[in-house]
């Protein structure tokens, strides 16, 4: 934890008049460290989002600050026009070196974004309504990126979703089980190497690169308190060339469980099918205009593939000694794993009936890969 002192040093760095009151942690994020920053401005208290990026995970938070800049410039230009267009995409402020991020004395690099007022983001939906909105704001944020020119943006973490490489890093991990781990995870593993041969389905399909968001989890796009309509997608870190399938296919696994990430009462993980179908109607809203049918036709199965790699990527960690996710307790690794793993198995139960469901939607898609 920075300490208050240190917090007040760094935010100081930044475009921001008035009377620094103090800053709280803010959030529920694995990766940065995020503070809520409050100042008193002529006698009103506004509030920012103070960001130390950890340049651990994001190795080079110089490109990775360039992308959101261009992400965020992109998508305020194309909706300036539009009602309450302050609050549709995060907003950079400038720091007092004429950049969008400060560094600090010990090499830590920092950002700071407006405040999203007036909304608030979810770890789990609670209503298929949460599901429809938040799938259209991410939908739409793929749309006015899919304009977004050239040059391409750069890669934030090599392979993010290449989920061939993510299996054989665990492969390589219980191989090591440098920490003796593998007693304790016995049927995750034997669980995770009988599905193999599903990770190369999604980059075996041919399908076109995109602009997408990488991790669309619930808590990564703000909900509007009032009217709960989707207001801003946050958490840009990853916004990289991908494909839309690992956009859609995090929704699912985030989306449609009742269950929290590390919950350890897996009878209450299940794959809860109107929220999928919720999901499918909000995304298709905004994104059917430039969907191909190939993207469409991998919906269902990219909610599978996807819950899977997620639970790879958490196992991998806990028998490598957790090194990476954030941890709040022993051994919380295994449990997140042993959720995505259940969450699997609730899909596979369901995986025709879902795509039944997409194929019967009918909106709007092209019929060629690109």
């Amino acid at each position: 934890m920075i300490s208050p002192s240190a917090l007040r040093s760094v935010i100081s760095a930044f475009n921001i008049y008035g009377e620094f009151i103090g800053a709280t942690p803010y959030g529920s994020g694995h990766i940065n460290d995020t503070y809520c920053a409050q100042f008193n401005q002529g006698g009103t208290r506004i509030r920012y989002i103070l960001q130390r990026i950890n340049h651990k995970v994001f190795k080079d938070p110089l490109g990775l600050m360039e992308n959101i800049q261009r992400v965020t410039e992109h998508i305020a230009a194309k909706t300036a026009a539009e009602p309450d267009s302050s609050r549709i995409s995060l907003t950079l402020l400038g720091a007092k070196n004429g950049r969008c991020w400060h560094q600090d004395e010990s090499g830590n690099f920092w950002r700071t974004y407006i405040f999203i007022e007036n909304a608030r983001s979810y770890d789990t939906a609670d209503s298929e309504s949460q599901a429809y909105q938040a799938a259209k704001a991410f939908g739409r944020f793929q749309c006015l990126l899919a304009d977004l020119p050239a040059p391409r943006l750069q890669g934030t973490i090599r392979d993010f979703h290449h989920t061939p490489r993510r299996f054989a890093a665990l492969e390589q991990a219980i191989t090591a089980d440098i920490v003796n781990r593998a007693i304790y995870a016995k049927a995750e593993i034997e669980f995770a190497l009988q599905r193999k041969p599903w990770t190369g389905t999604l980059l075996d399909a041919g399908l076109p690169e995109r602009v997408t968001h990488n991790d669309t989890k619930l808590n990564n796009v703000m909900l509007d308190e009032a009217t709960g309509e989707g207001v801003c997608v946050i958490d840009l870190d990853t916004v990289m060339p991908g494909l839309v399938l690992y956009d859609f296919g995090d929704m699912v696994r985030t989306f449609t469980s009742p269950a929290s990430e590390d919950e350890r009462a897996l009878s209450k993980i299940t794959m809860r099918f109107p929220m999928f179908a919720a999901l499918v109607r909000g995304y298709l809203a905004s994104a059917a205009s430039f969907l191909t049918s190939f993207e469409r036709q991998y919906l269902a199965f990219s909610g599978k593939l996807i819950t899977f790699e997620i639970g790879v990527r958490f196992l991998t960690d806990f028998l490598a000694g957790d090194t990476y996710f954030k941890l709040h307790r022993e051994g919380q690794n295994l449990d997140r794993c042993r959720a995505q793993f259940k969450l699997v198995e609730s899909i596979e139960q369901q995986e025709e009936h879902m795509q039944s469901f997409v194929e019967s939607t009918g909106l709007g898609t092209r019929s060629s890969k690109s």
